[in-house]
């Protein structure tokens, strides 16, 4: 008579082999998904336009922005005087303007509602509520209506 031994697992050790599977499919899947996220937040276009004077999208306007004070520190709200011209530099002097800016990397703007909150006269109005909450890359954008144009412009900025 032959002794036969059964090499066959118990049930229970099957189903940790199968969880043991699909927990190392997840981590694999949660690694991969956060070296992407890393890969996006630190992307930066090679190309980018830093300049602070620019003309608006539909060429309505040149604007330019400069900030009162230089350099622009994180975490401090501050004041911004923006120019607004037409395209042949004219200045506008009656224009409503609208704020916004993000962060295109982290999906998030700006943590203040800045406003344009005074027309200083000769094209330059006085933006303030301006805050970054981190450094990296920003955008801003100014949205202008003024003699019936509409038109809006975006600055690129890399702060420390």
């Amino acid at each position: 008579m032959s002794n036969i031994i059964s090499v066959a697992q118990p049930a229970r050790h099957r189903t940790l082999g199968r969880a043991a599977i699909v927990a190392g499919a997840l981590a694999l899947a949660l690694a991969a998904w956060l070296g992407f996220m890393l890969f996006r937040m630190s992307y930066v276009p090679a190309d980018l336009d830093l300049s602070t004077t620019r003309r608006s999208n539909a060429g309505a306007y040149q604007v330019s922005y400069a900030p009162r004070r230089s350099p622009i520190v994180i975490n401090q709200i501050h004041s911004w005087t923006i120019h607004v011209a037409t395209a042949d530099g004219r200045p506008v002097t009656d224009a409503s303007i609208g704020v916004d800016g993000d962060m295109p990397q982290h999906g998030h703007g700006l943590p203040t509602r800045p406003q344009v909150t005074r027309n200083l006269g000769g094209g330059d109005y006085l933006v303030e509520g301006m805050k970054f909450q981190m450094g990296g890359w920003w955008v801003v954008d100014f949205t202008i209506d003024a003699a019936g144009q509409h038109d809006t412009v975006r600055f690129n900025m890399i702060l420390q």
